[in-house]
């Protein structure tokens, strides 16, 4: 049995379009202490080079749920700016999270934690999809 009295949580993305890591994206942390519980944002990182986010914050003791906010949107505008600037062309009139070419400009990923478990969450994401999983 662990005597750990806290979670940690790690994250890493792949894009899927490309089949490399997701560098710069923007990544948001929030914990709860109970399902009815009000969210409290820890924090924040972005992904290096390798598509990691080594340095989140950590979760404060009696954390049973947590949220990574991942910021798509800004990933995808910067990553193909020919596209962004295609579509916001032919799309004046659409609304501004059709501009970037990413059909989800935002990933929320919510789950639960137990006292001195690792939980790693990686995403795999593409501009139309995205899947997530406990990693190890």
């Amino acid at each position: 049995m662990s005597t750990e009295t806290t979670a940690s949580v790690s994250t890493h993305i792949l894009d899927t379009s490309i089949g490399r890591p997701a560098e710069g994206v923007a990544i948001s942390l929030a914990a709860r202490a109970g399902s009815g519980a009000a969210w409290v944002a820890l924090g924040g990182s972005a992904t290096d080079a390798d598509g990691r986010c080594k340095d989140l914050p950590a979760l404060p003791e009696g954390t049973t749920h947590v949220r990574l906010d991942f910021e798509t949107e800004a990933y995808f505008a910067k990553k193909n700016p020919s596209t962004h600037n295609q579509q916001a062309d032919a799309q004046q009139d659409a609304p501004a999270n059709r501009d970037s070419g990413a059909f989800f400009p935002e990933v929320a990923i919510t789950f639960a934690v137990n006292p001195g478990e690792h939980y790693h969450v990686p995403l795999l994401l593409n501009p139309f999809g995205y899947s997530v999983y406990r990693g190890s």
